[in-house]
């Protein structure tokens, strides 16, 4: 029954690569070339690398929420304020250099203790914090309209300014380039107002006050030249300042009665721009042409403008999504715009630029806009023309469904790796379609259904999508070259090119037909990519099954781009068919297109046959379904349903804790898979149908052979229910998607884990032959530490038992400068490393625990004791034992409570460790004492009883004989 016997079983899958939270709440920064994000994830502080997803780093906080943080512009320092008032300075890991082979290398440890801590830093929680260009100084404001600049490297404050009624919502920093001694920092706050601070100064007051505004001000910023100041906030309005004005002339500018006299210092509102949307951000940007700047708001997209002219010259756009306007209010709070920065990035000094170009992927546009939104995504835009550059999703919350998706649609083309399954897409508990990237962090969301998301599928040829949701619809998308610019993603996203609408309930269940066929508009060699679909099913809580048409409808790459996504086809229902008593759970149309498989929650799955007849000419499109079979024996809802696509078997996953095969032939069970603690919630055939694949809602995804109902393994990375399982197309990939928000990558290591084990074996064979070798050759040294680095303490304990016996022969010279009998093994011992002596007494401890090999033990212990000094034990179980040399190298900070805490406990393991050996060996020692301590009584006795025996008993008996003769 199952097909390729001769196909090698898998047996082993590595995670590859892991997508969990990446931004829950609380503030954002990036470094300066904008390659790294330091975000908020719950309580703590997370450092990720863009390009890749690969978290570099963790600050752990003080269970508190985070506040304000902010990366000094020399990626040197991290600033961190938290809610209960304390302020920890850390220091950012080295950046990121690159390979010959072109990827990066980022030197960091798992967790990166703070440098400085400053306890109630404020007096009320701060909520804005900036760094100064030269990334000496920091300025933070305080809900009570306080402003203190700190330190950096030393952590005291330099300066403090009061004055502000209310929050601090804007910080700014202007040091000239040209002017060392002009240095100001500019403040907003909800009093409306912008105060200028001179920090050459010796006096805290403002040396000039700008009234413009009524609303917050949330972002303020000064040109390179020092002459222009831009402020936007919540009033809609963006304000131009100059200040290089001499003379006022308004009553919007308070300004220092000595500035004010010398005529040096008083800033001129110059133009005012209404931007018709609450502003969060502004700022400058560098362009030695013209003064430009942008804003990003409530609508979520942001505005580059001339703001000398008051027109927008470029800005963002929605991407083919609804307008703003048309969205529900709880849309419009997710995709509003709540922070922003501006990065400027660095320029690598890489050799031998030519051998290096294809990095240029890693390099953003050398001006780029990061923005923050509503809904948790972090989008980067350009600053040249607002266009979107990537889209990094921060928070997908619970992970109901996922399937890979390839971003070219022609089936020809799928044995590509490079072509196919490009994209990974996954349904939330939102409206929302999320679609990665699969070789990087990049997304986009697909917005169109107007409730939660529930199930997708792919087309069999891999491009197209299908999507059922609770807004009682579902929908078909096709890739599409609209939107993003970013090279990672191919330019490609999917536009929603066809509605299929008519159930009463949530379409909980989707399904493709499986045989796919060419654009009939196609031709060899052409360069269309556009695949046809025969037909869809969907399933809903309603208890019916429909039948969609889709003969009709091309799913070309071109045509979806020119297809309003507002506007999309209407599929047309050919059937509907009541097929169980309860909510239908999952749907499977067989490979051959003729039967279908429904699987619901009234404990039963059945089999359905398909007749479907395309439209030709004048002759519509038919569909008709015929009930073949039930499939009874579950003891609870069935969750997923699957065929298999080389034998004629089905398989279905149960909310009992099993899952079942049945055959097609004549509906009955064949095999059943025990082993899940929950309910198990997908299924999958994978390797020519010859193993299974279950993911269940005790967190756990695992492998199966069919033949023997076996489990080979099983893959752990989640701690919530795992709801979704997608199998690449090469099946060397799989995905498994969970109720904690994580998606993990695993890669199948079966191949590679073979060739580790051959490698071992074979090194083994070599390892043992050079023991073998340095033993007759009596080079004890090497044979020692080569039996230790093998773990192998039979060879080890031979060549201690073959020495030995020279310790009981004639007292010699030799032998009283020899403990274990050779002179040369206890050299050894006395020079051996920490780690191989570790490794020694364990041995030495497991064989003082028998009898046969006791005195082996006792004589290593003696030498070990001889030889090695109390420091020497300790330093061994230091170093390479109970907690390795590379933990012990993180542990670089300040001995302030948490870190001595730390030290602390690493040091408690370590002596827990050396507790437990001596546990093990001062019983058996003491045991072996008693022994010989009795064993040398006895022969007291013996001796006594010889002695007798030879001086009187048998003397005595033999006078008396003759007495009696």
């Amino acid at each position: 029954m199952y097909s390729g016997s001769a196909h090698r079983l898998r047996t082993s899958f590595r995670k590859r690569k892991v997508i969990g939270p990446l931004h829950t709440n609380g503030p954002v920064s990036a470094t300066s070339d904008a390659r790294r994000l330091a975000t908020c994830v719950n309580e703590e502080a997370v450092l990720t690398e863009v390009d890749t997803g690969i978290e570099i780093c963790r600050y752990k906080g003080d269970e508190t929420e985070i506040t304000a943080l902010a990366i000094s512009p020399s990626d040197s320092y991290l600033l961190i304020f938290y809610t209960s008032l304390f302020l920890r300075i850390y220091e950012l890991p080295v950046r990121s250099t690159f390979t010959e082979e072109g990827d990066v290398e980022v030197a960091s440890s798992s967790r990166v203790p703070w440098i400085r801590q400053i306890a109630r830093a404020h007096d009320a929680p701060v909520h804005v914090i900036t760094i100064d260009p030269t990334s000496s100084y920091a300025a933070s404001g305080s809900a009570d309209g306080h402003v203190k600049i700190w330190n950096i490297a030393r952590g005291f404050v330099t300066h403090s300014f009061r004055g502000h009624a209310g929050v601090i919502s804007a910080l700014h920093f202007h040091f000239s380039k040209t002017n060392a001694t002009t240095k100001y920092l500019v403040t907003g706050s909800v009093d409306t107002k912008i105060r200028i601070f001179d920090l050459t100064a010796k006096s805290d007051q403002p040396i000039a006050t700008l009234d413009g505004h009524v609303s917050v001000p949330r972002g303020v910023s000064v040109s390179d030249d020092g002459r222009w100041l831009v402020s936007g906030g919540r009033d809609a309005v963006l304000l131009l300042w100059d200040l290089h004005a001499t003379d006022s002339g308004l009553d919007l500018v308070t300004t220092s009665k000595k500035k004010a006299a010398k005529g040096k210092f008083a800033p001129k509102l110059a133009n005012t721009i209404p931007v018709l949307e609450r502003i969060e951000a502004v700022s400058i940007l560098n362009d030695g042409e013209r003064l430009r700047a942008y804003t990003a708001g409530e609508k979520g997209t942001v505005k580059l403008w001339d703001v000398f002219r008051g027109e927008v010259v470029a800005g963002s756009s929605r991407n083919g999504q609804k307008p703003f306007a048309e969205l529900s209010e709880d849309m419009q709070e997710q995709v509003q715009i709540v922070s922003a920065m501006y990065v400027i990035a660095i320029s690598y000094n890489i050799p031998d630029a030519d051998a290096y170009s294809h990095l240029n992927r890693y390099l953003p546009e050398a001006q780029t806009i990061v923005t923050v939104h509503g809904d948790q995504n972090i989008l980067f835009h350009s600053s040249t023309n607002g266009s979107l550059l990537r889209q990094v999703i921060g928070f997908n919350d619970e992970i109901i469904d996922a399937a890979f998706l390839s971003s070219t649609s022609n089936p020809s083309c799928h044995s590509s790796s490079s072509t196919h399954d490009t994209h990974l897409a996954i349904a939330t508990n939102s409206s929302q379609i999320r679609v990665y990237s699969t070789e990087s962090l990049n997304a986009c969301l697909l917005d169109s259904h107007k409730d939660m998301v529930l199930c997708l599928d792919r087309s069999a040829g891999g491009s197209v999508l299908a999507s059922g949701s609770k807004d009682k619809s579902a929908r078909i998308w096709a890739p599409s070259s609209l939107s993003i610019e970013d090279s990672s993603s191919s330019g490609v996203v999917w536009s929603c090119i066809a509605v299929c609408e008519g159930h009463t309930e949530s379409v909980g269940a989707v399904a493709f037909s499986r045989r796919p066929f060419p654009s009939a508009t196609a031709t060899e060699g052409s360069k269309e990519t556009g695949e046809r679909l025969r037909f869809v099913f969907t399933g809903s809580q309603d208890r019916t099954v429909k039948l969609w048409d889709l003969s009709s409808t091309s799913f070309d790459s071109s045509l979806s781009s020119t297809t309003s996504p507002n506007d999309p086809m209407r599929a047309k229902s050919l059937l509907t068919q009541i097929a169980h008593d309860k909510d239908i759970n999952s749907l499977d149309v067989s490979p051959n297109d003729k039967l279908l498989v429904t699987g619901s929650q009234d404990k039963t799955a059945k089999i359905w046959e398909i007749h479907h007849s395309a439209a030709t000419g004048k002759k519509s499109a038919k569909g008709e379904l015929k009930l073949l079979g039930t499939l009874k024996g579950h003891k609870r809802g069935v969750w997923n349903v699957r065929f298999s696509r080389f034998d004629r078997i089905v398989a279905t996953a149960s909310g009992d804790r099993t899952v079942k095969l049945w055959s097609l032939e004549n509906f009955s069970c064949i095999k059943t898979f025990e082993g899940h603690t929950n309910s198990i919630l997908r299924v999958e055939f994978l390797n020519r149908g010859m193993q299974l694949l279950t993911a269940a809602a005790d967190g756990l995804v695992k492998l199966w052979n069919i033949k023997d109902e076996e489990c080979l393994a099983s893959l752990d990375n989640h701690e919530g229910k795992v709801w979704a399982l997608a199998i690449s197309s090469d099946e060397k990939t799989l995905v498994s998607a969970a109720a904690d928000s994580v998606v993990t990558f695993w890669q199948d290591c079966t191949e590679l884990e073979e060739e580790e084990r051959q490698t071992a074996k074979n090194d083994l064979v070599l390892k043992e032959q050079d023991f073998v070798n340095y033993v007759s050759l009596n080079d004890y040294r090497n044979a020692i530490l080569l039996a230790l680095s093998m773990d192998q303490p039979g060879r080890l304990f031979n060549l201690f038992n073959t020495i030995r016996p020279q310790r009981i022969k004639t007292s010699t010279d030799k032998y009283q400068q020899s403990i274990t009998g050779n002179t040369s093994v206890d050299q050894v011992i006395k020079t051996l490393p920490p780690l191989e002596l570790a490794r020694l007494l364990r041995h030495a401890r497991n064989w003082n625990a028998n009898n046969k090999s006791f005195a082996v033990a006792q004589t290593v212990l003696h030498a070990i004791l001889k030889y090695r000094s109390a420091n020497d034990i300790l330093d061994a179980f230091q170093g390479g034992n109970a907690v390795t040399a590379d933990v012990l190298s993180e542990i670089q900070a300040p001995p302030d409570a948490e870190h001595s805490a730390i030290v602390v406990s690493l040091k408690e393991k370590d002596m827990r460790a050396l507790k437990e050996l001596l546990d093990g060996l001062i019983p058996y020692t003491e045991r072996h004492f008693a022994r010989a301590e009795k064993m040398v009584q006895d022969s007291y006795v013996v001796d006594y009883v010889l002695n007798e025996m030879d001086s009187g008993v048998i003397f005595n008996g033999e006078d008396a004989i003759m007495t009696e003769a």
